[in-house]
């Protein structure tokens, strides 16, 4: 066999999102949550749909289905495996005198399954679903009042799952506060007269939470390992002016900001300047500061796309396809949703992050979302997805060549294990499992699964340790 291009102990799996595979949005004593109200994406329009005309109310069933979903994951090889846990589902309005029950029962018993089949879990506490009663109430996080409310739901979590996971991760993609302030943040106020005093004001009280749940955690579970989570997305000048160059320092810092924060436990000198010039002084106290020295224990990140900046604000695209927007590569292809396909770039981010934190780092998102066509070969329903293949397999090859760089890479979960509904767009259409699930953007389908020409693949890339790539 080819020599392995991955350590042995390197964590392999798939990552989902509760509001996204879960559905059962009315069982469970579960709450309403930002995502009941968001029937078409991220940046659609707040909708009173929180019914049947939503997709996520069903999503692909996996509060139903979850054993038979672990299973095949099982089959696959995963030796980790991402899920968020529904606030809302442990405290149906976000500060109910007590926790559900019955939501605490389900997700052990998805951590029973994932046991049963060695799989560790790796929880994210809080990924796009803030309980709709706290956004309503409180404006979301732009309230300091969510700080304790956020620390409450964690140390419950912690209580009752901290013998059991190891690896956990406080906000997911914590930096899109800024690009999708409802989704991420619960903050109701429309996004057109959102102030950026306010903004920040939201971002500091996420950035206090995450380090108050960090030193919680340790405090509780001291063998556990807490992570953050950031969208990555590296920028190149449009041009070799040093103009352009400044543009890809300044919206660099702007992304890196939250990750700055969470691992070196204070604010940056550029992000003070800003808040300066802008007159804008954050409310934050003594205790504040003393929280954020909770630094986290590795860096996790999403990665997609890269984008290219330049010093001409007419040459920049908003939404490009991703939450962040930016200038459109002319040298990279795209995928049908506009997310430019560059490989490469995520050797640069795991070498930029470490080279900038110093800090071991996973890769918790990466994934192709595209139209799939589900056909029969041999009597055997599956989807010829060589498309994914080629996009894992280029990508999972930078990874490669960033271990021999000296980075060190903790392990990989594909986005998504199986189909799931889009985030940003609330379709299904839009899939990126190795998993088809028969299901469809009006909502038919039977929610059957198959295994895609990428989950044997991805099997064989786990069994051999990355070997198999170079075939």
């Amino acid at each position: 066999m080819s020599a392995a291009l991955f350590p042995s102990d390197f964590l392999w799996g798939g990552a989902a999102a509760a509001h996204q595979v879960e559905g059962a949005a009315f069982e469970g004593g579960k709450g309403l949550s930002v995502q009941d109200v968001l029937p078409r994406g991220s940046r659609s329009p707040r909708s009173a749909a929180a019914g049947a005309d939503n997709p996520k109310a069903v999503a692909v069933d996996f509060y139903h289905r979850y054993a038979e979903d672990i299973a095949l994951f099982a089959e696959m090889g995963y030796s980790v495996f991402r899920f968020s846990i529904a606030w809302s589902r442990i405290f149906p309005n976000g500060d109910d005198a007590e926790p559900s029950e019955e939501g605490l029962v389900f997700y052990d018993r998805v951590l029973d399954e994932l046991e049963r089949h060695r799989i560790e879990p790796m929880i994210t506490m809080s990924h796009y679903d803030l309980p709709l009663s706290l956004a309503e109430r409180f404006n979301g996080w732009a309230s300091r009042e969510l700080i304790d409310l956020f620390e409450r739901y964690a140390r419950v979590l912690y209580a009752r799952f901290g013998s059991r996971v190891k690896y956990w991760l406080t906000f997911n993609e914590i930096n899109a506060l800024a690009h999708v302030p409802f989704m991420a943040g619960g903050i109701t106020t429309p996004q057109n007269e959102l102030s950026e005093a306010v903004l920040y004001q939201a971002a500091h009280h996420q950035l206090v939470a995450s380090a108050m749940a960090t030193k919680l955690g340790r405090e509780m579970m001291p063998e556990a390992r807490i992570g953050c989570m950031i969208l990555a997305q590296p920028v190149y000048p449009l041009t070799p002016s040093p103009e352009d160059q400044l543009a890809v320092l300044q919206s660099e810092q702007a992304n890196l900001l939250f990750g700055d924060v969470q691992v070196r436990g204070n604010y940056p000198g550029y992000f003070l300047r800003a808040l300066r010039e802008k007159g804008i002084e954050l409310a934050m106290t003594a205790q504040d500061r003393i929280a954020l020295r909770n630094t986290v224990d590795f860096v996790s990140f999403s990665y997609y796309t890269s984008v290219c900046e330049s010093a001409d604000p007419s040459a920049r695209v908003e939404g490009l396809g991703n939450l962040m927007g930016g200038v459109p590569n002319p040298l990279l292809p795209a995928s049908e949703w506009g997310w430019q396909i560059d490989p490469m770039g995520l050797r640069l981010v795991l070498n930029q992050f470490w080279d900038r934190w110093q800090k071991p780092l996973f890769i918790v998102e990466n994934g192709l979302g595209a139209r799939d066509e589900l056909v029969e070969v041999d009597g055997v329903r599956t989807v010829l997805d060589d498309y994914r293949i080629s996009y894992h397999r280029d990508h999972l090859l930078q990874v490669a060549e960033a271990l021999k760089d000296g980075v060190p890479v903790l392990g990989y979960t594909s986005w998504g294990c199986l189909d799931m509904v889009s985030s940003s767009t609330a379709q299904m259409s839009k899939r990126y499992g190795q998993i088809y699930v028969d299901r469809h953007d009006d909502g038919s389908g039977t929610l059957e699964r198959y295994r895609k020409k990428s989950f044997t693949w991805y099997r064989e890339v786990i069994r051999t340790a990355g070997a198999s790539l170079r075939r």
